[in-house]
């Protein structure tokens, strides 16, 4: 995996890297590209700690799995690249961020705008094979990616972690809740979105706990492309 690890991670999650699960969990993605097609591609499998540096992190977004249909991860939770059809659960967020902040549905799913905020747009697994949703599941990527979070977790200043479902919330033993504050609810798929994430109003919540931690709140109209 020539993938690199941003710069400004090395410092914080690098020693990861020498550790037997990582060289095995690389052994396995660069065994598993050269046999099938593998989302995202390479460049941008670190891109939510490459576009969000540790010292910038605000807010920590836990997603899962990237999407594993052809063009719509590029290593940010959740965001499709422009031109890209927004998924359903990305069609859900937009949906509730509209009766939250009366935020206008943008006409792309490119979320960059959020992850230069300060909010890291971490799923817990990096890589997918084309078309095979967890098919990269169980090999390495949430040890490190319970790293990162474990990581993020120790800085001094106040964190918002956002656990969105049953997979998310199970991080909760990672964080420190007497210093970050945590906002969590259902899952935005159309599974679940009408059973606690509708109406939960996140975002919202986000921009107050920042607002308490003194931090700039987010931005979250994204731009019309």
């Amino acid at each position: 995996m020539t993938a690199e690890l941003p710069i400004s991670w090395q410092p914080i999650i690098g020693e990861e890297l020498e550790k037997p699960y990582f060289q095995k969990l690389q052994e396995f993605v660069d065994g598993e590209r050269q046999a099938h097609t593998i989302y995202p591609p390479e460049p941008d499998v670190y891109n939510a700690l490459k576009i969000t540096p540790y010292d910038k992190v605000n807010v920590l977004l836990l997603g899962q799995d990237p999407y594993h249909d052809v063009n719509q991860a590029h290593g940010l939770c959740f965001s499709v690249r422009p031109g890209i059809k927004p998924p359903p659960s990305l069609v859900n967020i937009f949906l509730e961020l509209k009766h939250d902040l009366g935020c206008k549905v943008p006409n792309n799913g490119y979320l960059v705008p959020w992850a230069e905020q300060g909010m890291l747009m971490l799923n817990a697994v990096l890589t997918v094979r084309a078309h095979q949703p967890n098919s990269h599941k169980g090999k390495g990527w949430e040890k490190f990616t319970d790293a990162v979070i474990s990581k993020v977790n120790e800085k001094d200043s106040p964190v918002v972690f956002v656990l969105w479902g049953g997979y998310a919330r199970k991080k909760v033993s990672l964080i420190d809740t007497s210093r970050h504050v945590i906002v969590e609810s259902a899952h935005p798929s159309p599974l679940s979105a009408h059973n606690g994430f509708f109406g939960s109003r996140p975002f919202s919540a986000i921009n107050n706990a920042l607002q308490a931690a003194g931090k700039p709140e987010i931005d979250w109209q994204i731009p019309d492309i």
